[in-house]
């Protein structure tokens, strides 16, 4: 059926109210976005965008008694609201946001255009219905769709922690089998023990790191033990271990001004660590650069490399802990980033990623010297 515009009040309502809907709605989407989650203004801007115009094209679109009684059992033809239900879903499941955070997205879109009709002195009851089964359409499309996506997520992240499991646990098997050998050497036995403990510490981290995973999806915050600490000596340490992990491997440190602050350093160290093994693995052997500065109240801590770029499908949800990108070129992302990222935010920091072929990946990360409780420069 054609898209045949009609001149309806409340379909004018809409077009001619269309900018301050949009921003009371991008604003209480940013209420509801998970601790630390990045999603810009212009971004939840652009998906209330889809929803509104999906909503007043469907508004236009003629239908008979009949088929308003079949789309108010989900069984319309016209589905106009069904593409953009099903990219507002995606979005929000990439991003970490919950089946209840979505219902309210919803909600609020709802009651935000109805509250401001209702001032504007108007009243049509027949497009307010019309209004609430094109919202009810999209927020259908969007439940399905957002559990499909989840139950993916959660189906695509069991199979890679099996999979990183699966390596130190046979090594820990191998091992153990040798030690059994009543006529081993014991050469043979050292290399075994050695094998056997780097394997559980490896476990045992990857198991902290679901812990902290699990923590931050329901919510809560990294724990934090916070001393004052010095940030260059922490970056040294960790470039230290990562020589003594990656043998040959060079990292350049440029440092300048007072880079103390209120800081658990372990969990600042985990950050690092974390980039710069990134950064090594994916940079080719272009090398690879920490830089940390005191800017103002804040010390900001970069790491480059100059190897292939991050591609463009994977960049907006580098920091989610799943795969990410096109079913031809799949792009394995672990749960380092985001751990990293829930670390640096419940410090009261931002970190974000730029990449390009010309200029290489820096992951740049900004943290405060004081807590909120604090003010003033630390010395």
């Amino acid at each position: 059926m054609a898209d045949t515009v009609t001149q309806s009040p409340l379909r004018r309502f809409v077009e001619a109210h269309h900018e301050p809907i949009i921003q009371e709605f991008a604003a209480f989407a940013q209420t509801l976005m998970p601790e630390g989650v990045e999603m810009t203004r212009v971004v939840l801007r652009d998906h209330a965008e889809e929803l509104l115009t999906a909503i007043v094209r469907d508004m236009g679109v003629p239908q008979t008694v009949g088929e308003q009684e079949r789309k108010s059992e989900g069984l319309g033809e016209a589905q106009t609201m069904a593409a953009s239900g099903r990219l507002h879903a995606d979005a929000r499941a990439q991003h970490g946001f919950s089946v209840h955070a979505l219902v309210a997205e919803f909600r609020a879109l709802r009651a935000i255009v109805l509250r401001l009709y209702e001032k504007s002195g108007e009243s049509d009851l027949g497009e307010v219905r019309r209004f609430n089964e094109a919202v009810d359409e999209a927020l259908a499309v969007s439940l399905s769709r957002f559990t499909i996506q989840t139950d993916r997520f959660r189906d695509q992240f069991i199979g890679i922690l099996s999979h990183d499991l699966r390596t130190p646990l046979g090594a820990i098997t191998t091992g153990a089998a040798l030690l059994a050998l009543p006529e081993d050497s014991p050469a043979r036995r050292a290399r075994a023990t050695s094998r056997i403990l780097h394997s559980a510490q490896r476990m045992e981290r990857m198991i902290a790191d679901l812990l902290d995973l699990t923590r931050a999806r329901l919510g809560g915050i990294i724990p934090l033990t916070r001393r004052h600490s010095d940030l260059q000596q922490i970056c040294e340490e960790v470039i230290t271990e990562i020589g003594q992990a990656h043998p040959g491997v060079v990292v350049r440190l440029d440092t300048s001004g007072n880079l103390a602050g209120d800081w658990d350093a372990d969990r600042l160290a985990q950050v690092i660590s974390n980039l710069l093994g990134n950064a090594i693995h994916h940079g080719n052997g272009t090398g690879v650069t920490l830089t940390a500065k005191e800017e103002g109240l804040e010390v900001t801590l970069a790491v480059h490399n100059g190897g292939p770029p991050i591609p463009a499908s994977v960049l907006p949800f580098i920091f989610e802990p799943l795969a990410r990108g096109d079913g031809a070129n799949p792009h394995r992302i672990g749960l380092g980033l985001f751990i990293a990222r829930a670390i640096v935010s419940a410090h009261g920091g931002t970190i974000h990623v730029t990449s390009s072929a010309q200029a290489g990946t820096t992951f740049t990360m900004s943290l405060p010297k004081a807590t909120r409780e604090r003010s003033g420069v630390i010395a």
